[in-house]
């Protein structure tokens, strides 16, 4: 688990791509059973938009775990002052 994160950690930008990928991957194929009456244009944009809304999530909380993390090293530099 440690080398998974320590590789995400190192590759932020292809970590959240592959995300988006897979999102839009899923989204996709939920949409595209046989029971949806949409256009394959429409299910193209819901995909869209349901990757987009994964991605800012994956975005935010990378974020704050970058701001804790950084949060969290300057506490432990003050500390051992």
């Amino acid at each position: 688990m440690e080398a998974f994160q320590s590789w995400v950690s190192e590759h932020k930008l292809t970590s959240i791509g592959a995300v988006w990928a897979s999102a839009i991957g899923a989204s996709l194929a939920y949409n595209s059973r046989g029971t949806s009456s949409l256009k394959p244009s429409l299910r193209l944009i819901h995909a869209r938009m349901h990757s987009q809304a994964l991605t800012l999530a994956v975005l935010s909380g990378a974020a704050a775990y970058h701001y804790y993390e950084k949060s969290g090293s300057s506490q432990d530099k003050v500390t051992n002052a």
